[in-house]
């Protein structure tokens, strides 16, 4: 029987996960997805192929399952910034960014050979109540006045995501870029959405 890390099985799952997660991290720096294989993963996470398979059935699985959990905490804190409706719509707006750019999750899904493929689109997203919150933001700056009328907000926001997305994946091939990658975001989103910016 494997030996258990941590002080509950609870706690060794936690700490498996986070070896995967820095495990599938670790290889898509060095090759592209599709060359990674779950022995691959296995070895990089330090456990037995046939144990990576309790937490995934396939590579595809593997990547849902480790975006939803890193997705969790991004999704929570963008909710939160997005329903302080009291505060500036601008302010949460690049708050949000920042939230969006400096999270675990969107490395990983955007690192150069990006398993973003394996994510599924639209309400089964584990990003999906990003944009929801981003588009509630977008709509009360506008009922403010903050933002200037874009017309179709959905389609803005879509615009938004890609360039988050882009950041994300400079993010991911440099690391050091953060704090530039998200301050030029946050002048861009500004200028699409700021009246008089």
């Amino acid at each position: 029987m494997p030996r258990i890390r941590g002080a509950s099985i609870e706690q060794h799952h936690e700490m498996v996960w986070a070896d995967l997660a820095e495990a599938m991290r670790g290889l898509l720096l060095e090759r592209s997805y599709d060359a990674i294989t779950m022995g691959h993963i296995a070895a990089r996470a330090g456990l037995a192929r046939n144990t990576l398979y309790n937490y995934a059935r396939d590579k595809g699985a593997l990547v849902l399952a480790l975006t939803e959990r890193a997705a969790g905490p991004t999704v929570e804190r963008v909710t939160a910034i997005a329903g302080r409706a009291g505060e500036p719509a601008a302010q949460r707006i690049r708050e949000i960014v920042e939230a969006v750019l400096t999270a675990e999750g969107m490395r990983l899904m955007f690192q150069p050979g990006s398993a973003v493929a394996e994510v599924p689109k639209g309400p089964d997203n584990p990003f999906t109540a990003i944009v929801v919150a981003v588009e509630s933001v977008v709509r009360d700056g506008i009922g403010r006045g903050e933002f200037r009328d874009v017309g179709d907000v959905q389609l803005t926001v879509e615009l938004l995501a890609g360039l988050m997305r882009a950041g994300a994946e400079r993010v991911g091939r440099d690391p050091d870029a953060l704090a530039g990658t998200v301050a030029a975001a946050q002048d861009l989103v500004r200028a699409a959405l700021i009246v008089n910016s």
